[in-house]
């Protein structure tokens, strides 16, 4: 396995994120944040149900007044025992109660409130019938960059995720390819991320020869031949955190111009790296990156943005693609992927996770960007 436990956050820790949301929301014009169960509720309070219901759980959060939790009362022992539960206060309610009035308590009778992404319809719904005086927006859109500049901590946990992918790749480079199928090598890479300390594997992507110009295949149960290239792109969580890195092998030898599209994708890779540095907006990343591959010929088949935020999730703002203007601040960290796709024959593509550092950036992928020879 790779690296060791990490300390665990403590309430303090939750305290003070839920105390930045909140500023952050009063900021942003917002009355409120209502908060269902997924990565936002994870990362403000460390609690994560066993089951998400259609009954109401939500954490509030208002400018100038405690934090509430609001969930049913059968489970409320198990969010007693959240990390951050000392940081704020429990409001249960039972069964044949209306969980929508008791959240309606805890906030203004009007004004606009951002919402979590994955709250379901029916308590977002519930909750505008209660409080018709208000609006409601997704919190991707209210406060995109909520959870974007990590922590020296949250740094540690992403880095420790990122050298036990690094480690999955130093090993997957060494089983068999050829006459193997797509998804006997995914299940390789996902074995691999578990004995490195993953907890989750959100996906193993294993694209040969021409499913490697999909640039979201997977797997298959194509076999994999001699003279493939072969897209490997796997990540997942790891104590909480994510990792995503993408390598593209080659069984046996590459022609020319095989190699010479993967020497595109490498020089691409290095000049987003090379534009990353505080104040840099993040559509620069991406443009650096796509000059490259534009230069030399191939700008239509780099069908994707050049990269995406990780953090508790593998995918979340900000996203380093032409017209986002937010500008890089230390502690971000992001994914440098560029890629090219050529349909019907073969695709290439390297990623690596980037941090935001006071002079520049500091990937946190570092196994070579070469082209790899497997057999």
């Amino acid at each position: 396995m790779t690296g060791s436990t990490p300390a665990p956050f403590t309430a303090d820790d939750y305290r003070a994120r839920m105390e930045r949301a909140a500023r952050a929301a009063a900021d942003a014009g917002l009355a409120g944040l209502l908060v269902a169960p997924g990565p936002d509720l994870v990362w403000l309070t460390g609690y994560a149900p066993t089951a998400v219901t259609e009954r109401l759980t939500v954490l509030v959060l208002a400018p100038g007044r405690d934090p509430v939790l609001v969930v049913p009362t059968l489970e409320a022992p198990d969010a007693r025992k959240a990390p951050g539960a000392a940081a704020l206060t429990l409001r249960d309610w039972t069964d044949g109660k209306d969980p929508y009035a008791v959240t309606a308590g805890l906030l203004p009778n009007s004004g606009g409130f951002g919402v979590s992404d994955n709250t379901w319809a029916l308590h977002l719904l519930g909750l505008q019938r209660t409080l018709p005086g208000t609006s409601w927006t997704a919190l991707t859109d209210a406060l995109p960059m909520l959870r974007a500049v990590k922590d020296p901590a949250e740094l540690e946990l992403l880095a420790a995720a990122g050298a036990a992918a690094d480690a999955t790749f130093e090993e997957i480079r060494e089983v068999p390819f050829a006459g193997r199928r797509e998804s006997d090598v995914g299940q390789d890479l996902a074995g691999l991320l578990r004995r490195h300390g993953h907890s989750q594997v959100d996906f193993t992507i294993v694209g040969s020869g021409p499913n490697g110009a999909n640039p979201h295949h997977e797997v298959g149960d194509r076999v994999i031949q001699r003279g493939d290239m072969v897209v490997l792109d796997f990540g997942g969580l790891k104590d909480g955190y994510g990792s995503d890195t993408t390598r593209t092998v080659h069984v046996g030898e590459p022609t020319d111009e095989e190699r010479r599209v993967h020497d595109v994708v490498r020089a691409a890779q290095e000049a987003g790296f090379r534009a990353v540095r505080p104040g840099v907006p993040c559509q620069d990343v991406d443009r650096a990156a796509r000059a490259v591959i534009t230069d030399a010929g191939y700008g239509e088949y780099f069908i994707h943005r050049t990269g995406h935020g990780i953090g508790v999730t593998t995918h979340e703002p900000p996203y380093m693609i032409e017209g986002e203007e937010q500008p890089l601040v230390p502690g971000m960290c992001f994914s440098v992927e560029p890629g090219i796709y050529l349909p019907g024959r073969f695709g290439v593509r390297i990623e690596d996770i980037v941090t935001v550092t006071e002079d520049g950036g500091r990937r946190l992928n570092n196994t070579t960007r070469e082209m790899v020879i497997v057999d």
